[in-house]
């Protein structure tokens, strides 16, 4: 009986001590876990840590790294110890791996300048929308009218459609940035395009997605280069024909103009004149369609069709895309918003503007002229009016022309040449600061290079064509759509599913066949001789 009595105490006593330790072994375990460990005794609790460490490390090492910040401006007051290599002691403990945060060492200073980034002036929805216009109510809308000859009524709704589209992927992509938080709160987790991609193709190929990003970005960038020393070659040209200057001569004129853009180490200078610049942009689109319309009663409504043709349309179909393209920089834009909440406001009433300005842009334009309708539609004019209104887009194309050029050279810059260890060339800057010679000469190599694409392909409309459905397609329609499903595919509707896999599968084919008839096109202008 006594026996039984003390086998029950026993059992009792242990089962009370096992109790307590379990609520103090869970006790020391959500403390480490809020310190960032993660139990990892089964193969759960491993997954679990795994899943969260893209949103704790990003906290935890934003947190861990501007304490050490404050603790080496203040001197070590208030702020703990510091070790012998200029960590905090016990940095390591919230890392998993034990190793610390890692030190700030990006071009932009690290945690503590994305901190003071914050005390910046942001911009307003109106500010933001400004620069949408800017992106795709510019230049190359000179170009549609020419798209309207190829594709006739098909050619409008396709520029009602594919502004409906950039909107759409425009929004997608900015949600990619986005993951939801413990909380359920939506956190800001990357912060370009390039941080998409690389995203995406994690962990078997982390970077591969930013080197197709930035493959294509300098493609695109690039090629608009081109596009403003071709079209301001040819608007000179048309302007002044009786005079003995061939069109590649105006080319190389432009360029010797341009070639101070390799001195660049920002844009103040020239962000002066970019509002001067859009202004003038404006009123040349009045003054061709206030002349179109004094020629009302001409109108050739005959002769916009129904069929397309089937060789020349999807080139009409790269023009309209590459009108549009502004994804590349809309991470940035919303991330420098006062209130990205109205993000998606502002693009919706951009294309909607854009797009009803384009479309009577094209149509007016085009039964003005009809058949007659050249790639650049200000040659249509007058000589008395070409000449003043070319005049204008050539000094609007000038100015336009470094901002792409800079934003090509800082991609080349960062991928090629500061990329930390794994920067394929040394570093084109000195410890002043400035620029090295042989990083000056690939500044002017690239300028060059710019010009004698112009000179050997002078084709405005084929160009432009080759570029939307090459790297236009690619940035606004295929990679969003694809980014979007592999990201948030878990969180999709069926219709959100539905129209991702038809913008990725109709923006393929599109892609395709205008980059195979673009091609097509180049080389019989170039065989034959063919001028614009």
């Amino acid at each position: 009986m006594a026996t039984l009595i003390r086998s029950k105490i026993s059992s009792k006593l242990s089962n009370a001590a096992t109790a307590v330790s379990n609520k103090s072994q869970a006790k020391v375990s959500g403390m480490f876990a809020r310190m960032g460990f993660q139990a990892a005794t089964d193969e759960e609790a491993l997954g679990f840590a795994a899943c969260d460490d893209l949103d704790y490390d990003h906290r935890q090492g934003l947190q861990m790294d501007i304490l050490k910040t404050d603790e080496v401006g203040d001197g070590g007051e208030g702020g703990g110890d510091l070790g012998d290599d200029g960590t905090i002691e016990g940095d390591s403990r919230y890392q998993r791996d034990g190793t610390g945060p890692p030190p700030s060492s990006s071009k932009d200073g690290g945690a503590c300048a994305e901190l003071g980034g914050q005390d910046k002036p942001r911009i307003t929805a109106w500010e933001a929308g400004w620069n949408v216009t800017n992106a795709i109510q510019g230049m190359f809308v000179l170009g549609l009218p020419y798209a309207i000859l190829h594709g006739g009524y098909l050619g409008l709704f396709l520029i009602i459609f594919a502004a409906v589209v950039c909107c759409y992927t425009g929004k997608i992509l900015i949600s990619c940035l986005y993951e939801e938080n413990e909380d359920g709160e939506l956190v800001r987790v990357r912060d370009s395009y390039v941080d998409i991609a690389n995203a995406c193709c994690a962990p078997r190929f982390p970077l591969l997605g930013g080197y197709v990003v930035n493959v294509a970005q300098i493609i695109e960038l690039v090629m608009t280069c081109i596009l403003y020393v071709v079209v301001s070659g040819n608007l000179m040209y048309n302007s002044f024909p009786n005079l003995p200057v061939s069109q590649k001569s105006w080319s190389i004129i432009a360029t010797a103009v341009l070639l101070p853009c390799a001195f660049l180490k920002n844009l103040k200078a020239v962000s002066k004149f970019s509002l001067l610049c859009t202004l003038a942009h404006f009123i040349i689109n009045i003054l061709v369609i206030a002349y179109c319309l004094s020629r009302a009663r001409d109108w050739a409504w005959d002769k916009v069709k129904f069929y397309i043709d089937v060789k020349k349309f999807p080139i009409s179909i790269g023009i309209i895309v590459f009108s549009y393209t502004s994804q590349i920089f809309l991470p940035s834009l919303e991330g420098n918003m006062q209130k990205p909440s109205e993000f998606h406001c502002m693009m919706n009433w951009t294309h909607i503007a854009a797009c009803i300005l384009k479309g009577l842009f094209a149509l007016v334009a085009y039964l003005t002229w009809a058949d007659e309708t050249k790639e650049v539609i200000t040659d249509n004019l007058p000589s008395t009016i070409r000449a003043v209104v070319n005049i204008f887009l050539v000094a609007k194309a000038l100015l336009s022309y470094p901002l792409p050029f800079f934003a090509a050279v800082e991609v080349l810059e960062k991928s090629l040449f500061q990329d930390g260890g794994r920067a394929i060339f040394p570093d084109c800057y000195g410890g002043d600061g400035r620029l090295k010679a042989w990083g000056l000469s690939l500044r002017c190599g690239l300028v060059v290079f710019t010009l004698l694409m112009a000179i050997y392909v002078p084709h405005f409309a084929l160009l432009m064509g080759l570029t939307g459905s090459l790297t236009g397609a690619g940035l606004c329609f295929l990679l969003p759509s694809l980014f979007h499903l592999k990201l948030l595919w878990r969180k999709l509707l069926w219709h959100q599913v539905f129209f991702d896999v038809a913008i990725f599968v109709i923006g393929g084919i599109c892609s395709i066949s205008g980059f195979i008839h673009s091609m097509e096109g180049l080389i019989e202008a170039y065989k034959y001789n063919l001028q614009d």
